[in-house]
């Protein structure tokens, strides 16, 4: 059972065995995920130290206006990623298409494709408002052995295998799920570790709190 102060790296051990496809490449994607947060983390904290606020002077496939934070979260998640020899494949807000990549065998053989929103709300860094990564993962569908294609990535939502985000704000937090139940880390930033601070999460059955984005709401 899962305990609080357990580390990411404790609770991803403990239990990758409930992961139907247990073969430890699953928690090996999530630690590379981990470790890039981190860094993009140390990053974020700086904003106004150094120059990393305002646009790069691009957009991005949406038509936003990329930001340099932006750019430097989507660099290095996509970094992270590929150095573990996890991937086959990555799609982010911030590529005009997705990302095909080969294992360091050069046989196409890692199983996994990464959709990510490497830094939502980047715009919201000037005026000191939380920031955050979403992410979600699928086993390709195509055949091992040969490149990724855009069926590996337009799956439905049910055959995610594990989704998250991480929200960079007054604390750090990163909360994710592999199908059996949602868990919340907590980075402690003087050791960069993140902690097991909310575990089992659940929405409530009732709640005191209207929430909704109107912003595209026609009077």
């Amino acid at each position: 059972m899962s305990q609080r102060n357990q580390t990411l790296g404790e609770f991803i051990i403990e239990n990758q065995s409930s992961f139907k496809y247990s073969s430890g490449e699953l928690s090996r994607l999530i630690n590379s995920i981990r470790l890039a947060a981190k860094v993009v983390n140390h990053e974020v904290n700086k904003a106004g130290l150094v120059d990393i606020l305002g646009a790069a002077g691009d957009t991005n496939i949406q038509g936003e206006d990329q930001q340099k934070l932006d750019v430097y979260a989507n660099n290095k998640f996509i970094q992270t990623m590929t150095n573990r020899n996890i991937v086959c494949g990555i799609a982010s807000e911030e590529e005009d298409d997705f990302i095909s990549i080969n294992s360091q065998d050069e046989n196409h053989q890692n199983k996994y494709v990464v959709l990510i929103d490497p830094l939502d709300g980047s715009s919201n860094i000037d005026v000191n408002v939380s920031v955050g990564t979403i992410f979600s993962v699928y086993r390709r569908v195509t055949p091992v052995g040969t490149p990724v294609t855009i069926e590996d990535f337009l799956q439905k939502g049910n055959k995610q295998v594990a989704a998250g985000y991480i929200i960079y704000g007054t604390s750090t937090m990163l909360v994710y799920t592999t199908g059996h139940g949602v868990n919340g880390f907590t980075l402690n930033p003087a050791i960069g570790s993140y902690y097991l601070s909310h575990p089992d999460m659940k929405f409530p059955e009732d709640g005191q709190i209207y929430s909704v984005n109107e912003g595209n709401y026609t009077h």
